[in-house]
C-alpha cells in the first residue's frame, strides 16, 4: 500500500523547468566560449542546487574562483530571474485535482533543489502549501530529504514513490529504494527507460493503482 508521494516541484507541479535553464544561460553569457559545456552540465544535473552547480562551473569550467560574496550574489541575481516567471508559470495538467482530491488519503512531501526559504514563498503564493506535510528544500539532497521522510513516519521504501522529471529525481528513488514515476514529454530521452511514466497528472491516479498491485507493501 502506498502511504507517501514526494514531489518534485519545478517540471512536476508547476511548468518552471525551461525557465530555470534559461536563467543560467543568461548568468552565464558573459562567457560564450563556455556557456554550452555550462548548459549541458545543467541540464544533466537538472535538480541539483543552484548553488553546487556555480561551484563547478567556476571551478571547474572557468577555472575561476567562487568567492563567497560572489556565490550569494548569483544567488540573488537568479532568484531575480525565475522568481515572478515560477509565481505566473502554468500548473502541470490535473496537478491541483490530484491535491485536492489525495492530500487527505496519502502523506505529500516535497523534495526540491530550490533554496528551501524560496520555496515555501512559491508555495504560499501559489496556494499550494497546505497540501503537502512538509516542503523541503536544499541545503539537503533529494536522497537525504526522501530518507528523512520515511524515517520520521516510519514508512518502508516499498510504501513510497517519488516522482521527479529529472535524473537526480530517479537518482534519490534508487538510493533509498523507493518506486519512481517520471514525469516525461515526448521529447525527454532521460528517463524514456523508466518502467513508470506519466505525461501529466490526469492518470496518475490510474498508475498509483498498478504500481500498489507490483510493489511490496514493505521491504
Amino acid at each position: 500500500m502506498i502511504k507517501a508521494i514526494i514531489f518534485d516541484l519545478d517540471g512536476v507541479i508547476i511548468e518552471s523547468a525551461g525557465i530555470k535553464t534559461e536563467a543560467f544561460r543568461a548568468l552565464f553569457s558573459g562567457y560564450p566560449d563556455k556557456l554550452p559545456q555550462i548548459m549541458a552540465h545543467h541540464e544533466k544535473n537538472a535538480g541539483i542546487s543552484r548553488y553546487v552547480k556555480f561551484r563547478y562551473f567556476y571551478e571547474k569550467i572557468l577555472g575561476l574562483e567562487l568567492t563567497p560574496e560572489r556565490e550569494k550574489e548569483l544567488g540573488e541575481e537568479f532568484s531575480r530571474i525565475v522568481l515572478d516567471k515560477i509565481l505566473k508559470a502554468p500548473l502541470v495538467d490535473g496537478v491541483m485535482k490530484f491535491l485536492k482530491n489525495n492530500a487527505k488519503r496519502y502523506l505529500l512531501y516535497i523534495a526540491s533543489g530550490t533554496p528551501e526559504e524560496e520555496l515555501q514563498y512559491i508555495l504560499k503564493q501559489r496556494g499550494l502549501e497546505t497540501f503537502f506535510r512538509v516542503a523541503y528544500g536544499t541545503p539537503l539532497t533529494k536522497t537525504e530529504i526522501t530518507r528523512r521522510i520515511l524515517a520520521e513516519n516510519n514508512i518502508a521504501a516499498g510504501e513510497a514513490v517519488f516522482i521527479g522529471d529529472a535524473e537526480s529525481d530517479l537518482i534519490a528513488a534508487r538510493e533509498t529504494g523507493v518506486t519512481f514515476v517520471a514525469r516525461t514529454d515526448m521529447s525527454d530521452n532521460t528517463l524514456k527507460d523508466c518502467e513508470w511514466r506519466i505525461r501529466d497528472f490526469t492518470g496518475f491516479e490510474a498508475v498509483l493503482a498498478k504500481i500498489e498491485k507490483t510493489v511490496p507493501a514493505s521491504t
